[in-house]
């Protein structure tokens, strides 16, 4: 890894495996902007732990799925922190019904926050890695996605959030298509971990002895590879579970 990997962002980074992410790049050398949305302490604490370990951060309050709170917040990136390398696309809520119960506003707010959330902080960070290319820059970027294993396997109550999250990996796949030229890989990433959204609980419930498999740091170091700047993975998507890494494929055309 270069001495000075530069600068990421991290959405919804201050709490969860957010908060561990943006921990992990911080530890490698990266200035890292954080994103949230309602509780500044949490923020506050999240920041702190990063300047902590010799590095700067920026806590933007943003709506990752609003398109011009989205470029604001690369905007921001850029001018305080001095450029922008990698984009970590993690911020996520739940509205669980089944189907049929389900209501148009809780299935639009799910759709809206994971695939609108992932796509309009990527649009405008390609927008500056493409301008930056097309300067004569050597641009060696990373968009790293978050997707479950509702994706692939559905979850009972989570219709929404299983159509979100399979959509996040077409996403990810046309990222890589469209801005490879550019010098920006594209993945995604299927975390198991224990997060206050998985379990309702708001400091993501108990914490067991022994080697927590359900630790969202686990997830970190994974996603710490992909941000590297000379990683050589490109549209691929990954299941991180425990110690375990499991590379997935698209279904193939035959």
């Amino acid at each position: 890894m270069s001495s000075d990997p530069g600068v990421a962002i991290v959405t919804g980074g201050t709490r969860g495996i957010g908060r561990a992410v943006a921990l992990e790049l911080a530890r490698a050398g990266y200035d890292v902007a954080l994103t949230f949305r309602s509780d500044e302490n949490l923020a506050e604490a999240a920041r702190r732990e990063i300047e902590a370990l010799g590095r700067r951060a920026l806590v933007v309050r943003s709506d990752a799925a609003d398109t011009a709170q989205a470029a604001r917040m690369v905007s921001a990136t850029r001018e305080t922190l001095g450029g922008l390398r990698v984009l970590v696309n993690n911020a996520g809520i739940l509205r669980d019904r089944t189907l049929a119960n389900m209501t148009e506003a809780e299935w639009d707010a799910v759709i809206r926050v994971h695939l609108k959330g992932h796509a309009a902080p990527t649009a405008h960070a390609l927008a500056y890695w493409r301008d930056r290319s097309k300067g004569g820059h050597d641009v060696k970027a990373s968009v790293i996605h978050t997707t479950s294993v509702a994706a692939f396997a559905g979850s009972l109550g989570q219709a929404n959030y299983s159509a979100a999250k399979a959509a996040v990996l077409a996403l990810s796949r046309v990222v890589s298509l469209e801005a490879n030229r550019y010098g920006v890989r594209s993945n995604a990433v299927s975390p198991s971990a224990r997060t206050r959204i998985t379990t309702g609980i708001e400091d993501g419930g108990p914490v067991p002895e022994g080697f927590d498999e359900m630790d969202p740091a686990n997830v970190s170091p994974l996603i710490g590879w992909l941000a590297e700047r000379d990683c050589p993975a490109d549209a691929q998507i990954f299941h991180v579970s425990g110690g375990r890494i499991i590379v997935l494929s698209m279904p193939p055309i035959v």
